[in-house]
């Protein structure tokens, strides 16, 4: 069997070894069978909010098998296509199995990413929040980009975007964006954008064409499903209820349906504020907004878990300078470049239309890599 053919066999063999650890192959399995058979009891979806919870372990489980049956598979009968194609001296044969593998190869690169999911609450939907740093109009708008920007990536991948709250800016722009985006493994993939975001650019918003400095930072949270516990101190959380606003007059509510929670959390220097007006009925802000706490909360205390929970804080004290993970800069030259991974690109209007794949994967390697070394 030719080398190139042979060095490809094995690297495709120990990404399904490593993915069959990773899943816990026997516990997986058996996994699987109790969730098919609960999908199956007539009683099941009595409880929608439980089924849906079980519903998405028991595909995101049957995805991950079935990937590793398909490699296997598909690798099996390459391997014998080209050891018959020898025997032949079929040499285009050989050339598109050698394809054939180079594909697989990429996709078992793409499957193991992907296993690095395995955080607790990897696989849910996540919040992400858009705030705009120091600079007014400028900052403003570059928080705008933001939103658009995730907005476009979510939609890429088959993800549903929820508008939880915009705060506009005086001029243009926004101050502030909550987004839910739903999908599985949203939260995963959205944790790696966490940080302050730099952008260098002439100015729209300057008569004189000069360059200038935006800040935005940028924070995911996943949503909580019933699997996972969170403590909150109800008696520190005060409760508001505002009028909310929106861009045009009849998004604008006549009641006092908006509702913004501030909770003092033990052992935090700042209080953990949260509001929600996308809702015409304040009884849904409100149950919305305490989704969006429980969140918040949990985040702290996983990232305390995780034992970054300080070099986290340091990235959100200050949208500014020394804090961003990410530069985007489209003058003087064109370049996209994370700080974190050193992956750049020169295709800004790519990455800010939504191609965030390469950087949101170095960043995911590269924090599950950290963490392993720790361990």
């Amino acid at each position: 069997m030719r080398a190139d053919i042979q060095t490809l066999s094995d690297e495709i063999q120990q990404a399904v070894g490593l993915l069959r650890r990773r899943l816990d192959w026997d516990t997986a399995q058996k996994r699987l069978d109790e969730l098919n058979a609960l999908s199956e009891d007539p009683e099941f979806w009595n409880d929608p909010q439980k089924a849906q919870v079980q519903m998405r372990e028991r595909n995101r489980l049957d995805a991950a098998i079935k990937v590793i049956h398909d490699a296997e598979n598909e690798l099996t009968d390459t391997v014998e296509i080209v050891e018959l194609a020898e025997m032949e001296g079929d040499s285009d044969m050989i050339d598109d199995a050698l394809d054939g593998l180079r594909s697989l190869r990429e996709t078992m690169k793409r499957a193991e990413l992907e296993a690095l999911l395995s955080g607790e609450a990897d696989g849910n939907d996540s919040y992400l929040e858009i705030h705009s740093g120091a600079g007014g109009t400028e900052s403003q708008d570059w928080a705008s980009m933001l939103t658009r920007m995730y907005s476009r990536w979510a939609n890429a991948h088959g993800y549903k975007v929820e508008v939880i709250e915009e705060q506009a800016g005086e001029e243009a722009g926004l101050k502030s964006a909550t987004l839910l985006i739903k999908g599985e493994n949203a939260y995963g993939w959205l944790k790696t954008e966490t940080g302050v975001h730099r952008l260098v650019r002439i100015s729209p918003y300057d008569s004189s064409a000069r360059r200038h400095t935006s800040f935005a930072s940028v924070g995911a949270y996943p949503l909580i499903d019933d699997k996972i516990e969170v403590e909150i101190e109800e008696s520190k959380v005060r409760v508001d209820t505002y009028r909310a606003s929106g861009a045009g007059g009849q998004h604008v509510n006549t009641t006092d349906s908006a509702v913004r929670l501030t909770y003092d959390m033990p052992g935090q220097e700042r209080p953990i504020v949260v509001q929600c007006q996308n809702e015409r009925s304040q009884h849904k802000n409100r149950a919305q907004a305490w989704d969006m706490l429980r969140a918040r909360v949990y985040e702290i205390q996983l990232a305390e878990r995780e034992a970054v929970a300080q070099a986290e804080a340091d990235a959100k004290t200050e949208i500014g300078w020394g804090h961003q993970i990410r530069s985007y800069v489209l003058q003087p030259y064109q370049m996209v470049k994370d700080l974190r991974t050193n992956v750049e690109t020169s295709n800004t209007g790519g990455v800010l239309d939504g191609d965030l794949d390469d950087f949101m994967a170095a960043a995911l390697a590269a924090r599950v890599g950290g963490d392993e070394d720790e361990d």
